[in-house]
């Protein structure tokens, strides 16, 4: 599973910026794209809000986390794959967990399993979630039981060994 960026250890991010695009007159079918564009361009996360505009339209609001040095190839994908006429630029610093990948043994076969440690201790275990679906389809079993084992799995994990 390729790691886009470095975050084995809990640390902030500053010089994030937060982009923000209310959109109201766009077919909504283009989101998807506009959102693989964006991550391929660098954004570190990227995700829409149904909203209601001025005179009760319905609405989407764009929100891209991105390295202020990333910026402007934010700005072109946005201006050239949205109706937006314009943006909002929100100074953020990001909080991120430690974090590791590791494979879960199930019953019904291995589970991509991504950890997040906060001071050591850990406290996400997210399964990837294809992975979950695939066994439950294959084994015919209910997706939230490959959840809990997984989870039961990762419960009694250490933390990774710190970066000397």
């Amino acid at each position: 599973m390729p790691l886009l960026f470095d975050h084995h250890n809990e640390h902030v991010d500053d010089q994030m910026v937060l982009v923000q695009a209310n959109i109201d007159d766009m077919n909504p079918e283009y989101s998807s794209y506009v959102t693989e564009r964006l991550f391929e361009a660098g954004a570190n996360d990227v995700y829409w809000v149904p909203i209601i505009m001025k005179k009760g339209r319905p609405g989407l609001m764009l929100n891209v986390l991105a390295a202020a040095e990333r910026l402007e190839q934010m700005e072109d994908v946005i201006f050239t794959e949205t109706t937006t006429l314009g943006l909002r630029y929100l100074q953020a610093n990001v909080h991120r967990l430690g974090r590791e990948f590791v494979q879960a043994d199930t019953q019904w076969g291995t589970v991509s399993v991504k950890l997040g440690y906060y001071k050591g201790k850990l406290v996400q275990a997210a399964p990837e979630f294809k992975e979950c679906e695939a066994i439950a389809k294959r084994h015919g079993v209910p997706l939230k039981l490959v959840y809990e084992e997984v989870r039961r799995t990762c419960a009694g994990l250490k933390p990774p060994a710190a970066d000397t």
